[in-house]
Formats: structure tokens, sequence, C-alpha cells
């Protein structure tokens, strides 16, 4: 089959590739930089230049394709839900001008709650959802809520938070559940999406632990060997909060406001369809706990045989946790970011 992998440099595509690779697949990718240094498997893949709000070159980079792995999630700022809904639509065109079969689209998942009280974040993964499901193709959408592993956006926020706060301030409106799970568990579930024999549709995909945030930032510091006491605290706004973390961090502060916002709700699987119709038959989801030591332990393989759920090459430089600075002078700047006047 030939795939086009958009967003293959990030954090999912830059792992998924290589899957794809191994099930024999043509891979097709794209890259908005032909100057940046490449992955470690760019010598096995087709590379296309493309801006995603280019109309021309994503017509040209779905041209002769069978399926495409939308991958593009605009993060924070403010026009980043026009930026993905621009993208989606020019991808919507170019799936139906070139009669491309099958779309899977890594969203996000939504929570149970009315559409006004939605996260913009989560509007915006939800506007492109439809975007792409209104086309001729067959579209896989999986919604997840927290990625466990290292280079994870969500899972460098915990471990930079968990390392750099010696008590973690939790609160009351934060203190959801949520059901995190494994990259590994994501990549067999997007590569299970090309084989999916049913009608267009989304699924949740889902970890096997549900439990509430404040107990996931507890469990992540015991296997880390770390002690963070813990303290609830009531009425602290949402922006203060992701202006907080995002400055404490080294994950671009828009992409942590936009995920903090959306920790309002529960985030939880609907249903879990996905096991059966998109996982291989025997696949064991990975538990919390073995899926934080797995994402902890350090590289010691070349990537090609490294565990997907620890560091690799490509990965972004504020991962497997964050720069070289020390840690009170991160934690210095966070407070002068949060204080009026600083």
């Amino acid at each position: 089959m030939k795939i086009l992998v958009t967003g293959a440099t990030g954090y999912v595509g830059g792992r998924l590739v290589p899957l794809l690779l191994e099930g024999g697949h043509d891979v097709r990718t794209t890259t908005s930089d032909p100057e940046r240094e490449m992955p470690w498997w760019a010598d096995r893949v087709e590379t296309v230049v493309m801006d995603a709000l280019d109309p021309d070159q994503v017509a040209d980079a779905c041209e002769g394709v069978d399926a495409v792995f939308y991958l593009i999630h605009g993060m924070g700022g403010d026009d980043f839900a026009e930026t993905d809904r621009a993208a989606a639509s020019h991808f919507a065109s170019a799936v139906r001008a070139h009669g491309v079969g099958r779309v899977v689209y890594l969203s996000g998942l939504v929570p149970d709650a009315p559409d006004d009280e939605l996260s913009e974040h989560i509007t915006s993964r939800r506007e492109v959802e439809r975007i792409l499901l209104d086309t001729p193709a067959t579209v896989v959408v999986l919604r997840a809520a927290v990625l466990l592993g290292s280079g994870s956006t969500s899972f460098e926020i915990i471990r930079q938070v968990s390392e750099r706060m010696p008590v973690h301030t939790v609160p009351t409106w934060m203190d959801s559940l949520v059901q995190p799970i494994a990259v590994v568990d994501v990549l067999a579930a997007l590569v299970g999406a090309l084989e999916y024999a049913g009608p267009s549709r989304s699924f949740d995909v889902c970890g096997p632990d549900t439990l509430r945030y404040g107990a996931l930032l507890d469990t992540y510091t015991t296997h880390a060997g770390l002690t963070r006491p813990q303290v609830h605290v009531p009425l602290l706004p949402t922006a203060l909060v992701g202006t907080l973390v995002g400055s404490l961090t080294d994950v671009p502060r828009p992409t942590v406001e936009a995920l903090v916002e959306s920790l309002h709700h529960d985030m939880v699987a609907g249903d879990e369809d996905f096991v059966e119709l998109l996982l291989p038959a025997g696949h064991r989801l990975v538990g919390l706990a073995e899926a934080i030591n797995r994402a902890l332990a350090p590289r010691t393989m070349p990537p090609e045989h490294a565990d997907p759920m620890g560091p690799m090459p490509q990965d972004p430089a504020w991962a497997s946790g964050g720069d070289e600075r020390p840690v009170v002078a991160k934690v210095v700047d966070a407070v002068k970011d949060v204080l009026p006047g600083s």
C-alpha cells in the first residue's frame, strides 16, 4: 500500500513510519523544511516538501497514495483553530481529487460534556474530524487522551512538573479522571486502522488504567523515585495554571496552555471497540506502571531496535526531561511569569 504520513517528524509519526516500513508499505512523508535534519529512517521513504496551508502542495503530496495518516495538529496561539480548519480543508479537497481510499486521523478524546463547555483545543479537533469525515474516503479517527512515552507532550509535562516542583499543587478542577494510553498501543491501533473493514467512524483509544490526574502524578513520582507531596487548591484560574506550567516546563507554552484547558472534564473512553476492531488478536494493552518504567528507561540500542516507549533521536530538544538549565532557575522564571510587575 502506498501511504502518505503527514507529521512524520513528530512524536507519533516518527515512531509510526518504521512500523509501516516493516509491514511492507511504500511510505511517503512530508516536511515543511527540507534543510532540517531528517529522521534516522529517512533514506527508506520518499519525502516531499509540503506546507499544509498550500493547497497545491497538499494535492501533490496526496497524488497516487492509497491512504493518508493525518497527524497534523495546531497547538495554541491565537489562530490555531483557523489554521487547523484550513489544513484539514485542503486535505479533504486533495482526498476527493485523487480518490484516496482511506484517511486515519489521530485526534483527542472528547469528554462527555456540552459543546459550549469544551475547550477550544478539543472543539478544533472535532471540527477537523467533521471536515475529513465529509469525504468519500473511509475515515478512521482515533481519539486519545494522555499518551505515555518519552517525548510525548503529555508525558513530558508530567515528568518536568514532577521533577521541578517540590510540592504538587493540583487545582481541584484539574483532578478529573483520565485514562492514559501507551504510545505503542496507539501505534498498533493506527496500523490496524489500515485494515479496518467497517464504515467511517471514531474510536476512543485508552489504556487499561483509569485514575484521577492527581493519582497519575503520584504514580509517576513513585516510579521515578521522587517524593512530591500533593496539595489540592480551589479557585486557581485556568489561565494562571497554564502560564505557570508553561513557564516551568520546556514544552512550548502555547501547547501547555491548550492542554491544561482540556483538563476540566473526565477524559475517559466511552467504549473500547478499538481493542477488537483495530488491534491484532492477542494484543495486550500496556498498563500504567509498565508504561512509565519503559518511558523512563534510557536508550541503549540503535533506534531501529529501540523500544518506541523510550527516547528516539528525532524527539524534540525539550524531551527526555528538558534542557540542562538548573531546576532552581526554571522555578524562579516560572514565578516571575505569574507575578504581576516582575
